[in-house]
């Protein structure tokens, strides 16, 4: 059965079963807590808090997830992947146990045709009533075996839903491993679909990595997860996901960049798997918008990318690699997952320059280890450090298994115990870090999920009007509910209904007042979402005081909300003319939308230059002038996508969507304010351009009144030019590129006059060269005035090159801005005897405070007591002349 009709038959059994049929969520998931998309539930998990009430009881998905935890295990195993397809079938609320299981058991048996005596399940430990559902479906109890909380109990690895699991599993055979049931081997009976029963809410681990359970759920639910990656190997009985139709073709064009087979054993076939496998991953993770990064989720795909290029490097080959490896993955997958041919141009372009990237890492990480291990040699030690391997790591990116490798040729080992210490410290920091920011933004959310459960979500008004009546229906103060606030307070504010945007998809919050009955006045600083569709304002009590369950009346900053509404439309509009100038790669990666002026991250490999900017600022303002009709409307996501719209990175959509069309050439998905026609957005003028890190570029510009004035900012400033240079503002450039052409000319005059100059003070400081008391060499000390430092060093040279036929030395020294300087130059001859300019100024550089610098026939010395020159020179003569003597 090949694995369009795994998924098909799949989500057909469920779909006949009424589950609604939910398409996959980017790899990069809206969840804060999440780095990536790592199962079926995460766009779930709302509904099974229970902060959000599904439009539908019951869902199903082939989710794309990513899980980099068992990365060294990729090839070394039959069952671990970096990405997979997880089908899954939900429940919120509806059904529970028993279906679960039933429509698990049908599915397998009769939908996919295993065998029954083949499949093994495991339950927790505590759970009698699954074990019971299984032996009533027909499963006898000798092949139902109990796990504990580590195997079947399932959460996501932070604060969330959570319960105990039932597995099943499949039994490959002997040729697998060893007899006894998944409690025994799991590479022979191989997970398959795992039933999570969700049933509580888990809260923060302790030290020990245990966690405790805060309570049930407010309704039970069903969350299940049929590896796709696992089912294919076996309905297609080969050994792995790479022996699949799934990425059988990304192998054989590894194997074509090898020049031989996928062997059947051993480190070559690790490293076959390795290189197709992070393949795969690498391809949906570009194409889903994330880009290789020092942190975060772009570092897990640069780790992957140099991963893969390491283990093709093993393989022998020399050549690029990922750039047709993905391509071989987009060939094969891309009528599944259109992204992929979407982004194909997207994903060639990262990989190429990643991999050129690595490669001279690569290259520069094999020149320190071979000198750290020539220094390891040379004291005699037959230990590589683990300081020097975690620097060529953390530093260079250079993969430790390669130091292990060279150290291990050249006959050392490397101190691998230092080196994970020295890791697991970095990793236990960030980690902290992270912890950190997560618990203290799930204690903030405590009490607007209080709130929420209470009241319900804020009713938001303000596409329609700017002001409105309201409830104060929670204070909130440094993360704690307060009663009331008084005058000069800054808090938090929720209200039941509110004309405040609040900060989303990059568009500022709103600001304003806010007025109760009693005449207390609020500022409002900003606004914010608290959990979905939860407003909450900042404000400041600027008079009087507010209680909780006062009636206000709240008025949006109008002026303000114009001018943020404007460059809302106009970010659209610059998307829009981006992608039609530099490619469809060009899409966006973030925005600031604010009043007058906007910033837009987007996807491109090179500055966008100065003739590419107007040409894009023009197409933007004649669109804008154009006067497009900016028309809203709202569909399920599906018909949205279907329609074309551009759904953006990182947002959070529902079921149904709000859709902002610009004239016929931008459609996105967007919740944002914005004007009603094109002409009131501009003009747009484009003020900068800069990389914000790799792949990615920033444009910021201004709109409306604030890009009129910067218009007129730059008309101000042409007229002045003009009116120094005498000219009219259009002849202004020409006119100041004559003046430049004539003051470079003059200064080249200058330069040419004054080495003349120099070289004549230089005849008369050589002829004014006296012996040492020996009589073997010459010395010019003297003290100069009007030199800069680069004339000084200058006529120093100049002087010693005219006193070249005899060993001779000279030093300058003179007071410029404050300071000592000192120059010091000796003749070839004597510099070839050993003796280095330098030498002659240490004692003097010390005397006025400062260091000498220079190697060979000139020096130079500087220091900030220019009243210890005379002193400084007298010491300089003194070395001069035993340099001379010696």
């Amino acid at each position: 059965m090949r694995s369009t009709q795994i998924r098909s038959t799949f989500l057909d059994f469920f779909t006949s079963r009424g589950h609604r049929q939910v398409p996959s969520s980017p790899l990069i998931p809206s969840d804060p807590t999440l780095l990536l998309a790592n199962a079926g539930m995460n766009q779930f998990k709302p509904y099974f808090l229970g902060e959000v009430t599904p439009e539908f009881p019951r869902a199903t998905t082939i989710q794309k997830c990513a899980r980099t935890s068992d990365i060294d295990n990729v090839g070394r195993t039959n069952r671990h992947a970096t990405f997979f397809e997880m089908m899954g079938n939900f429940s919120f609320g509806d059904y529970f146990k028993a279906d679960a299981i039933a429509f698990a058991w049908e599915l397998l048996t009769q939908g996919y045709n295993l065998e029954k005596d083949r499949l093994w399940i495991t339950v927790y430990q505590d759970d009698d009533e699954a074990e019971q559902l299984w032996r009533k479906i027909g499963v006898p109890a000798d092949r139902i075996q109990r796990l504990g909380m580590e195997d079947n109990f399932w959460s996501m690895g932070v604060p969330g839903p959570c319960g105990p699991c039932s597995e099943v599993n499949y039994d490959r055979g002997p040729a697998f491993g060893r007899e006894g049931g998944p409690a025994v081997d799991g590479e022979r009976y191989v997970e398959i679909w795992n039933l999570v029963f969700m049933q509580y809410q888990r809260g923060e681990g302790d030290k020990n990595g245990d966690f405790p359970i805060l309570g049930d759920l407010a309704q039970q639910s069903i969350d299940t997860g049929l590896g796709l990656d696992r089912l294919a190997a076996i309905l297609q009985d080969v050994e792995n996901v790479c022996g699949t139709d799934l990425l059988r073709p990304t192998l054989t064009t590894v194997q074509e960049l090898a020049g031989r087979d996928y062997p059947g054993s051993g480190e070559e076939k690790v490293s076959f798997q390795v290189v197709a496998e992070h393949a795969r991953s690498i391809a949906y993770l570009i194409a889903d918008g994330v880009l290789p990064a020092k942190d975060g989720r772009g570092y897990v795909l640069r780790r992957l990318m140099r991963r893969a290029v390491r283990h093709a490097r093993l393989l022998g080959i020399d050549q690029p690699v990922l750039a047709p490896a993905t391509a071989s993955v987009i060939a094969n997958l891309g009528n599944v997952w259109p992204e992929l041919t979407a982004q194909a141009a997207l994903i060639e372009q990262v990989v190429t320059a990643e991999e050129e990237s690595f490669t001279r890492t690569l290259a520069q990480g094999t020149r320190l280890l071979n000198a750290a291990i020539t220094r390891s040699r040379e004291s005699r030690s037959t230990t590589l450090t683990g300081e020097t391997a975690f620097e060529l790591h953390d530093t260079f990116g250079f993969p430790v298994e390669l130091t292990v490798e060279a150290a291990r040729d050249a006959g050392l080992t490397v101190d691998e115990d230092r080196f994970a210490d020295l890791l697991a410290e970095q990793q236990r920091r960030a980690k902290a870090g992270g912890k950190a920011k997560t618990a203290e933004a799930l204690r903030r959310q405590d009490v607007y999920r209080e709130l929420s459960a209470r009241h319900g979500r804020t009713d938001f008004v303000g596409y329609d009007r700017l002001n409105a009546e309201a409830t104060a229906l929670g204070l909130i103060s440094d993360g704690t509910a307060v009663p009331s606030a008084d005058q000069g307070t800054t808090l938090e504010l929720v209200l039941d209904r509110s004309p405040f945007y609040a900060e989303s998809g990059g568009q500022v919050g709103d600001t304003g007042t806010i007025r109760t009955a009693n005449g207390t006045l609020l500022e409002v600083l900003d606004t914010k979402p608290g959990l979905e569709r939860f407003h909450v304002h900042t404000v400041r009590v600027a008079e009087g005081e507010i209680r909780v369950g006062e009636q206000v009346e709240a008025l949006v900053d109008g002026t303000r909300r114009e001018a943020v509404a404007r460059s809302h439309s106009a970010t659209h509009v610059l998307h829009a003319m981006l992608r039609r100038t530099l490619g469809d790669h060009a899409r966006q990666h973030g925005s600031l939308v604010d009043a007058g002026r906007l910033r837009f991250d987007f996807a491109h490999f090179s500055a966008v230059d100065r003739t590419q900017l107007a040409a894009i600022e023009t197409l933007v303002n004649d669109s804008l002038l154009a006067d497009p009709e900016v028309r809203v409307w709202h569909a399920s996501r599906a018909e949205a996508e279907a329609a074309g719209a551009t759904a953006l990175f990182g947002e959070k959509y529902g079921d149904h969507v709000r859709i902002v069309d610009i004239g016929d050439f931008s459609r996105e998905l967007c919740g944002g304010t914005h004007i009603g026609h094109g002409s009131n957005a501009g003009p747009v003028r484009i003020v900068g351009e800069a990389s914000i890190g790799s792949n990615l570029r920033r444009i910021e510009a201004l709109t409306g009144r604030d890009a009129l004035n910067y218009y007129d900012t730059e008309r101000r400033l042409l007229e002045e030019l003009s009116d120094l240079l005498g000219t009219r503002p259009q002849n202004a450039p020409d006119a100041l590129r004559k003046r430049i052409d004539a003051l470079t000319t003059a200064q080249q005059e200058l330069g040419r006059l004054r080495e003349t100059e120099l070289r004549s003070r230089a005849q008369q400081l050589a002829a004014s060269a006296r012996p040492v008391a020996s009589g073997r060499g010459r010395v010019v000390v003297q003290k100069m005035t009007g030199l800069g430092p680069a004339e000084l060093r200058s006529l120093a040279h100049h002087t010693a090159d005219l006193l070249d036929a005899v060993h001779a030395a000279v030093v300058l020294g003179t007071e410029h801005n404050g300071k000592a300087l000192l120059a010091a130059a000796v003749t070839r001859s004597l510099h070839d005897t050993g003796t280095d300019a330098s030498r002659i100024l240490i004692a003097a550089a010390r005397a006025v405070g400062g260091g000498a610098g220079g190697k060979g026939a000139l020096a130079s010395a500087g220091g900030r007591r220019p009243e210890a020159l005379d002193e400084a020179l007298k010491l300089a003569t003194q070395d001069a002349t035993r340099e001379l003597t010696s």
